[in-house]
């Protein structure tokens, strides 16, 4: 957190919604059975398995790469990838304290794979690619015992690691061209390889996993293959199956107790093998390439994370998949929350528009524009119809329950639709693009007008907001101009100037005065009359402000950029009152609920968070 936060009242985190699938094996299930642990940015997410309800666990200082649950489920570990020339963290965490128990820092870049040994006691961690070693720590004194290359020379790099399940000094790793087998000496701080020989098999091997009593463990490879190996021996016993290889590799296995296997690949098809012959038993397909399996108590349940950020609970009898956690799955552009309530909002990004119950942070609606990306969104006040602009040119116009096209404005803006706003009384959208008009719609009963086009701006629009009585709109553009302008004789009234990008720009509730911010990281205050400065405050101190929204009562004002903090202003003091602690991507858009008690932020990273907003107005 950056120095002008300490010491400020942080805002509550009430919900996350979100779920990075490219952690491979990032999904797990508490041995209690009862909570989900899954990594979303800098975060890991306890989610309640029967209600929902979600705790967070804070600290690491970027994007978490890995994750391991202990057998008895005292402790969670974690790692992280850094930058280049930094040491990445391992933290392990106390499930019952919900504390950090230890952090470690031996790995550069980034910490690949993390096995607990079966009696908690050590835990094995495996570097990246730019570092290319494994380290065995132990848990109660915090300390690295030994470390070595985890490759040999001749070979590619690890990916994975996987413990014994029984013997507290063996363990594997596997990697490009490499299976090893490791034996830990703990009083001579030594561990010994055993390399498995491949034979004349060149493979890639993403997973492994072993077997209940010690004796084979499996080992999953991007040629869609799976390697059976003698614990004991490191023998490779066999390569199956042999025809029908599993399309675009296999990225996850588990060994269930009655000795079958699931297998998930990357064309998104989870698998039930027999382990006596690896004929297929089962199978269901799934969105996005499998990349975790969880399984609850002894198989019954099974917990599927997918690359597309879903994930689905199967039951083992019928095999069918639920959804029950969804999220985007690249950036979300813009968050807008339908007026006069805060039960309902909607966000958008690559290829769709996503409607969200609040309180469940539930999908209700999906609206998917294949290889499009939506810009802006704005949901019309009287809730009838959510408008969008995307980067083809194109204005779309959705029914909010039915996801239906009820109008599409073709070649609206011919590089692309950047900022979007609708009129208060829904009769009017006004657009922004990319090549720096704006334009003025006129919506007809199932047709659309084009009203006015105003030339003024060098540079993509970014923010569009509209005065109350619809006589009046501003704009922010790249080009360090916000515009005033007159939407009933279409001219320019004001413009205020500024050696900036403007991404943001909000009318204070009386409309007197609007407030700027963009990459020069200030907050300007305007006259609205004559365009001039009122005051600057210093916004961020490191990055640029992309998401700014202010209360409808006009007393305090959010903000959120590429420092990753939402902060809430106090508008006459000019001061933060509240500072949130949660993205660990840049924020791109804030909103606060016309209630003011729900505060919602999205980010570059896929995530939306939901706040509790600290200054309810008052009944």
């Amino acid at each position: 957190m950056a120095d002008d936060t300490r010491g400020i009242p942080q805002l509550e985190l009430e919900a996350v919604i979100g779920f990075n699938g490219h952690v491979f094996s990032g999904l797990k299930v508490h041995p209690d059975r009862e909570h989900l642990i899954y990594p979303l940015g800098c975060t890991v997410i306890l989610r309640r398995i029967k209600d929902g309800k979600q705790e967070f666990l804070h600290g690491h200082t970027n994007n978490v790469s890995c994750i391991s649950v202990s057998r008895s489920g005292r402790y969670i570990a974690s790692g992280q990838v850094t930058f280049m020339g930094f040491k990445a963290d391992i933290i392990i965490w106390d499930f019952t304290k919900r504390a950090v128990h230890a952090r470690m820092q031996l790995h550069k870049a980034k910490v690949e794979s993390l096995a607990f040994s079966p009696s908690d006691k050590y835990l094995v961690s495996l570097g990246g690619q730019d570092d290319g070693s494994i380290a065995v720590w132990n848990v109660e004194t915090k300390e690295a015992i030994c470390g070595s290359p985890a490759s040999p020379r001749v070979a590619g790099h690890c990916l994975t690691t996987k413990y014994s399940n029984t013997n507290d000094c063996v363990f594997v790793t596997a990697g490009d061209g490499t299976v090893r087998v490791w034996e830990l000496d703990v009083n001579n701080r030594k561990v010994r390889p055993t390399d498995c020989q491949l034979g004349l098999l060149k493979r890639i091997v993403k997973c492994i996993e072993i077997s209940e009593d010690n004796q084979f463990f499996y080992c999953g490879t991007t040629s869609g293959d799976i390697m059976k190996f003698n614990l004991e021996t490191s023998r490779l016993n066999g390569c199956w199956p042999v025809k029908h290889k599993y399309s675009q590799g296999v990225n996850v296995l588990t060994l269930l107790r009655s000795g079958n296997i699931l297998v998930g690949s990357g064309a998104g098809l989870l698998s039930l093998c027999s382990g006596a012959n690896f004929k297929t038993l089962k199978q269901v397909q799934l969105e996005g390439a499998v990349t975790s399996i969880a399984v609850r108590g002894e198989g019954q349940q099974l917990f599927i994370g997918t690359e597309s950020a879903q994930v689905y609970r199967v039951t083992y009898d019928d095999f069918k998949a639920e959804l029950i956690l969804s999220s985007h799955r690249s950036a979300v552009r813009d968050v807008d929350i339908l007026f006069g309530t805060s039960e309902m909002f909607a966000t958008c990004s690559h290829e769709d528009i996503r409607v969200w119950h609040t309180s469940s942070y539930k999908e209700l609606l999906r609206i998917t524009v294949p290889n499009m990306t939506c810009n802006a969104l704005h949901i019309m006040r009287d809730g009838t119809s959510i408008v969008s602009a995307w980067n083809d040119g194109n204005i779309r116009v959705f029914a909010p329950e039915s996801g239906r096209v009820m109008l599409v404005i073709h070649n609206a803006h011919s590089m692309g639709v950047t900022a979007i706003a609708a009129t208060r009384d829904c009769r009017r959208i006004i657009s922004g693009g990319g090549e720096g008009q704006v334009r003025v719609w006129e919506l007809l009963q199932g047709r659309h007008r084009l009203q006015e086009t105003m030339k003024e701006h060098k540079a993509a629009v970014n923010s569009i907001k509209i005065k109350s009585d619809d006589t009046e709109c501003v704009t922010a553009s790249s080009d360090g101009a916000c515009i005033i302008w007159d939407l009933v004789r279409f001219v320019r009234n004001q413009m205020v100037l500024a050696n900036t990008l403007f991404r943001c720009v909000c009318y204070h509730p009386e409309e007197f005065q609007i407030i700027t911010s963009g990459t020069d990281r200030k907050i300007g205050y305007w006259e609205v009359y004559d365009g001039s400065a009122i005051r600057e405050l210093e916004g961020s101190q490191s990055g640029a402000i992309n998401g700014m929204h202010i209360s409808q009562d006009g007393q305090h004002f959010v903000t959120g950029g590429d420092d990753q903090l939402v902060k809430v202003w106090n508008y006459m003091d000019g001061e933060v009152t509240h500072v949130g602690v949660g993205h660990s991507g840049s924020i791109t858009s804030v909103k606060i609920c016309t209630n003011n008690r729900t505060l919602v932020t999205t980010s570059a990273d896929g995530a939306i968070l939901r706040w509790r907003f600290p200054h309810p107005v008052s009944p």
